[in-house]
């Protein structure tokens, strides 16, 4: 028993050795060696794979850099998925009858988005994805009216107002509160309190906001009936 530990010591013994004088070798090839080191596929391969299974593979490594290992591992996996995508069947092309046909709808009903046309090719049959639809719909040009955002900027300054808020009293009562809101510095032209607001007295607020012709060109208000038709013939 005690020859085979003293066995075992030596060989292990005799090991280390080795690998001292194998690394020693190698440090005096490297500076001998002016560039770097030719490696072949095969030989990124033996550290990919010894980096995977043997944990201090850092510790053996001496030719190049751990770092330059791991980025020889990430580009083997960036070609393995490059190479399985490009032999993946993918998503199905679109007929050239179906793609003439998504143009037409298109063509001769401007108004349609990519849904509404969607929607009328599945009653037809075709089954296909509403992105496809957007795809290959025709591209309509520009209204040449301005936008909604464009009337505001350019009437901002003649642009008002008005509205109603309930604000309930301690002692239970519901109070209107009637507002003249001007859109250019976001002011508040006019307001008074009621409890029971109609018609006429809503055309009296306004009289009182703008004396002397100076109501605005736009006013802007809801659908309620309180701003009826002697609303509209004030203003």
């Amino acid at each position: 028993m005690f020859s085979l530990v003293l066995s075992l010591l030596r060989t292990r013994h005799q090991l280390q050795i080795e690998i001292v004088a194998l690394r020693h070798q190698i440090n005096v090839l490297r500076r001998s060696v002016p560039n770097r080191p030719r490696l072949r596929t095969w030989d990124r391969l033996l550290w990919i794979w010894l980096s995977c299974l043997w944990p201090a593979w850092r510790s053996a490594l001496v030719i190049v850099k751990p770092e330059t290992v791991i980025s020889w591992h990430r580009k083997g996996f960036g070609l393995f998925w490059t190479w399985k995508s490009r032999h993946c069947a993918g998503r199905p092309k679109t007929s050239k009858e179906v793609r003439d046909l998504i143009r037409k709808v298109s063509k001769e009903n401007p108004l349609w988005g990519a849904p509404r046309i969607h929607g009328e090719l599945l009653k037809l049959g075709i089954n296909i994805s509403q992105a496809t639809v957007a795809k290959y719909m025709v591209r309509q040009a520009k209204p040449p009216f301005q936008t909604w955002r464009t009337f505001l900027e350019n009437h901002c300054k003649e642009l008002v107002s008005i509205d109603f808020f309930t604000v309930p009293t301690l002692t239970f009562r519901i109070l209107y509160v009637f507002l003249i809101l001007a859109h250019d510095r976001r002011k508040v032209l006019h307001f008074n309190v009621t409890e029971h607001p109609t018609a006429d007295w809503v055309c009296q607020q306004l009289v009182q906001a703008f004396p002397y012709n100076t109501t605005p060109r736009h006013l802007l208000r809801d659908r309620d009936g309180i701003f009826g038709a002697e609303v509209k013939r004030l203003l």
